[in-house]
């Protein structure tokens, strides 16, 4: 098993040497995420969580939305790299408890972004009602 200590501690080291390198690599792994999120047990119940934030990432990396410190953005980007990375705490391939490890790097990510993922909640929806309002005039 794993500790929510451990995880903290190995979400913070990858999140300092997060890079915009990084960035990339996890915006062209979407399928590889998406494939996990829906396969993986134990990240089903956060499949809704990584599309918002992998959203939040890809609109950051457009200049779209940077209205977030870079120390969020490092965060949502390290502990998705995380659950892409076949080199973590818990090996995936270990049945049962192979995907433990990511689920809580993972919530442990989604608490420290909480108040990001709201602002960024409803900046995303004043721009889709902003372009929806252009359109019909």
């Amino acid at each position: 098993m794993i500790s929510e200590q451990e995880a903290q501690k190995e979400l913070d080291k990858r999140q300092k040497r997060f890079t915009e390198k990084d960035m990339d690599s996890v915006l062209s792994s979407e399928e590889t995420l998406e494939q996990k999120f829906t396969t993986q047990q134990r990240l089903k119940v956060h499949f809704n969580d990584f599309k918002m934030l992998f959203s939040m990432l890809r609109d950051y990396a457009a200049r779209d939305y940077v209205a977030v410190p870079w120390y969020m953005i490092s965060a949502i980007g390290a502990a998705l790299l995380y659950v892409i990375s076949p080199i973590d705490l818990i090996p995936d391939f270990i049945p049962f408890v192979g995907y433990l490890d990511d689920a809580t790097v993972l919530a442990l990510c989604l608490n420290l972004v909480h108040k990001d993922i709201i602002l960024y909640k409803a900046w995303k929806e004043n721009t889709v009602n902003t372009t929806s309002q252009k359109v019909e005039e």
